[in-house]
């Protein structure tokens, strides 16, 4: 199992990142996918979740209406597009795949600084 993210960056208050995951060796298409948020000092955040069928998701309070998940199985990706971004969403994100007794997955993350 391997998930790469990217899109990544320093942004202002108010702008707009999306974020990008590639996964591999796994059939991405069969399973639910996260993304997770780790701010300096503070305990890892489930932001954003999305069935595997695309047909639900589900969003942490603190990102409903900024944030949008989504996925193409087609070619195995995973996107959240954050806008209205503040200081507070400044963290390292992660792409998450759990997979029961098979195992929880992790990508190497990507930083995300919103800062004037």
């Amino acid at each position: 199992v391997q998930l790469v993210e990217s899109g990544g960056g320093l942004v202002q208050p108010g702008g707009s990142l999306r974020l990008s995951c590639a996964a591999s060796g796994f059939t991405f298409w069969n399973y639910v996918m996260n993304w997770v948020r780790q701010a300096p000092g503070k305990e890892r955040e489930l932001v954003a979740a999305i069935t595997a069928n695309s047909y639900s998701t589900n969003y942490a309070d603190s990102v409903k209406g900024r944030f949008t998940v989504s996925r193409d199985n087609s070619v195995n990706m995973l996107y959240l597009d954050m806008n209205n971004l503040q200081t507070d969403d400044t963290a390292v994100y992660y792409c998450n795949v759990p997979m029961g007794p098979r195992g929880n997955y992790w990508g190497q993350g990507t930083q995300v600084t919103v800062s004037s």
